[in-house]
């Protein structure tokens, strides 16, 4: 089976080059970056190491954008600040060798020494086990035929994520790989730990009410 890692960017200047340094350590992955828009060099340090394809900004469409082009078996999605784990390539194609396993994602790790971060890493690896639901910075991997029969990401402002494990979940088992992301530390440290974590709980929990994401989006704006 063939991999192809797929990184949505917009602005990635100060972590994808380092990201990018740690994939292409893995020979016969195809890497692309799906930019956004940056008026960075993001595309250029990216290019580097990757096909850049543009995109329209946002999370969903920039990844369906990358998924697009993309002509690998399993497809792995991952933030322009997150590192994967030693041998990931290997443990994802064993998780992905059952024909019930339709997609997954890795164990959240902060990159932080701070015991709130590893608290709130704690937390969301307990409720992703229990739920089944993973979100985007753990490295979301799917099967690209599933994708493709899911109709991908939808084309929404937030909790595009969450909605494709929902619709993951309907068609055939997700899992969880024990190996560690390690993603950056900065949306915590720039809004605060707690504050982040409890605005998080509150979006996903109207998310799971019923409230619309783009009515979510427009709530997010104004209490970031």
């Amino acid at each position: 089976m063939k991999l192809s890692l797929i990184i949505p960017a917009l602005n990635e200047k100060e972590f994808i080059k380092k990201t990018l340094k740690e994939i292409v350590k893995v020979p016969g992955i195809e890497v692309i970056v799906s930019d956004g828009g940056s008026t960075d060099s993001t595309r250029e340090i990216s290019a580097r190491a990757a096909r850049v394809v543009k995109s329209r900004p946002g999370r969903g469409v920039q990844m369906n954008a990358g998924a697009s082009v993309a002509s690998g078996d399993i497809l792995l999605f991952l933030h322009a600040d997150t590192l994967l784990p030693e041998n990931w390539e290997d443990k994802l194609l064993l998780a992905m060798s059952d024909e019930r396993v339709v997609g997954g994602a890795f164990t959240l790790s902060i990159d932080s020494a701070r015991l709130s971060h590893k608290i709130i890493a704690s937390a969301a690896n307990i409720r992703s086990r229990v739920t089944g639901i993973h979100y985007g910075d753990q490295g979301i991997f799917v099967k690209r035929s599933v994708f493709e029969k899911i109709g991908g990401f939808k084309d929404i402002p937030i909790m595009e994520d969450v909605d494709l494990m929902r619709r993951l979940k309907k068609v055939g088992i997700v899992v969880m790989l024990k190996d560690k992301v390690l993603t950056s530390a900065r949306r915590w440290d720039k809004e605060g730990a707690v504050y982040a974590t409890i605005r998080n709980w509150l979006l996903i929990t109207l998310y799971y009410m019923g409230v619309a994401p783009e009515r979510l989006y427009k709530f997010y704006k104004i209490i970031r």
